[in-house]
């Protein structure tokens, strides 16, 4: 009979990176540098480092395609309206960065100074990070093995001059894999103030969520709440609302409700949501003609 996978025992637990299961996981040595075995001096670098940010909160998903980069960039843009908060958003998706597409910076390239790299600034005060803009082209694929990975996000942490920074929002890729344990661990000295995990109704999407809910209870990250995306659609002519994705287990106000976590609101299917993501660094042709009249 085939072996059941054993799981990860957590990077909390006192067999991290030392038991059976993590045998062969790029990350064993990470989770084993705090589990008695030598820690990786990065983690009190970037502990350093992040002592002018005062907030610090990732957002999640179990599902990939929910809208979390999306709403990682609006949840950005709205801490940014208040001109005196300095805001940074991190796209630590190492194989899928779509946060320059979304914020409108493609094409964008990252300097260095003698602080360190330089992040992309939208606003004054909302800079974004991304391997995106380490790219020759968008359509560039990254086909990187976990420690490579590691290795970018620690730069990321460790070598962005952020400055002076209230919140950092890191997007995460979908799962609970190499960038998530690697966010987790390089962060741990630091504080992570929370996670917003985003979800859409149907059970196919709830299904990984909770895996993500069951990941952050073990590496012990706080839990902000949890967002339903693409809750419904309202036609813009007949007002009529319809459940794109139905929610047949509930939707996430039953999951939250059942795992007693905070369900932070639902978010509408609005087309216009995409539109305006796009568009804040470019503007429309009627709007590109009045600028020059």
């Amino acid at each position: 009979m085939e072996e059941v996978p054993q799981e990860c025992p957590g990077t909390g637990s006192a067999q991290a990176g030392r038991g059976a299961s993590c045998q062969g996981c790029p990350n064993q040595r990470l989770c084993a540098s705090g589990a008695g075995a030598a820690p990786d001096p990065a983690i009190e670098e970037i502990k350093e480092k992040m002592k002018t940010v005062k907030h610090k909160i990732l957002v999640l998903s179990g599902k990939g395609g929910v809208g979390k980069s999306t709403l990682s960039a609006h949840l950005a843009h709205g801490l940014a309206e208040d001109e005196n908060t300095q805001v940074a958003l991190l796209d630590i998706d190492i194989c899928g960065p779509s946060v320059p597409k979304i914020m409108g910076l493609e094409g964008e390239q990252v300097h260095q100074s003698g602080s360190g790299w330089s992040p992309v600034y939208v606003e004054d005060n909302l800079g974004v990070m991304s391997v995106g803009f380490l790219l020759s082209s968008p359509d560039d694929a990254v086909i990187w093995r976990g420690p490579r990975k590691n290795g970018m996000i620690k730069q990321f942490l460790r070598d962005v001059d952020w400055g002076e920074v209230d919140y950092l929002i890191v997007d995460t890729p979908p799962g609970t894999s190499d960038e998530h344990l690697s966010v987790v661990q390089y962060l741990s000295a630091a504080n992570i103030d929370g996670v917003v995990i985003v979800t859409t109704p149907q059970e196919v999407s709830l299904q990984d969520v909770r895996k993500e809910i069951n990941f952050c209870h073990k590496v012990k990250l706080p839990l902000i709440g949890v967002v339903e995306n693409m809750s419904s659609f309202v036609c813009p002519r007949c007002k009529k609302e319809s459940q794109i994705f139905p929610p047949t287990t509930g939707g996430a106000e039953a999951m939250c409700q059942d795992l007693q976590i905070p369900l932070l609101g639902r978010v509408p299917l609005d087309p216009q949501i995409g539109v305006r993501a796009f568009c804040h660094r470019h503007p429309s042709h009627e709007e590109e003609q009045r600028s020059t009249s």
